[in-house]
């Protein structure tokens, strides 16, 4: 179970990719076979691929490998690097936690309307609901990061030693 936590969205990006493998891959051999297309394809596809998105910034997020412009860090002296890490820190983590919020609202409000998706006719919440949950696991795997960063561990801040 602890496998399953620690790699969830590993598991959920490896399975994404899988079905939209499959996906598109039908659409190829249908459209050739027969000269029409699966109209549901685009939508899977692309609904597929922002959660794939959100979900792979969870992963990077973990392991420290998000975006991220380090040019003033490394220029300030080394007394003030860990200051200017922490405020990146919780400027990331309310730029998530409103993220996150701001999708809830979204799902809610999808719900609320009864809005239906153009190919398939299924509810457009069912694409949008696991948008919040994706962005408060970035937001869960960040916090992680820095706390790692900030113990010393494998994702470290910059040594505290200035520049030749």
């Amino acid at each position: 179970m602890r496998f399953v936590l620690r790699e969830a969205e590993k598991i959920v990006c490896a399975l994404l990719f899988l079905g939209m493998t499959a996906v598109g891959f039908a659409n190829v051999v249908v459209r050739y076979g027969t000269h029409y297309s699966l109209a549901a394809s685009e939508e899977l596809l692309t609904n597929g691929f922002l959660l794939l998105t959100v979900f792979g910034a969870a992963i990077a997020a973990r392991r420290g490998e998000h975006l991220a412009v380090t040019l003033v860090q490394d220029l300030l002296p080394p007394v003030l690097r860990r200051p200017l890490f922490m405020l990146a820190a919780a400027l990331s983590a309310l730029l998530l936690a409103l993220s996150a919020r701001v999708s809830w609202d979204v799902l809610v409000n999808l719900h609320a309307n009864g809005m239906r998706s153009y190919a398939l006719g299924i509810p457009a919440w069912y694409y949008q609901a696991a948008v919040p949950f994706g962005f408060a696991l970035i937001l869960i795997r960040y916090l992680q990061h820095v706390r790692e960063a900030l113990r010393g561990g494998p994702h470290r801040l910059p040594p505290e030693t200035p520049h030749v």
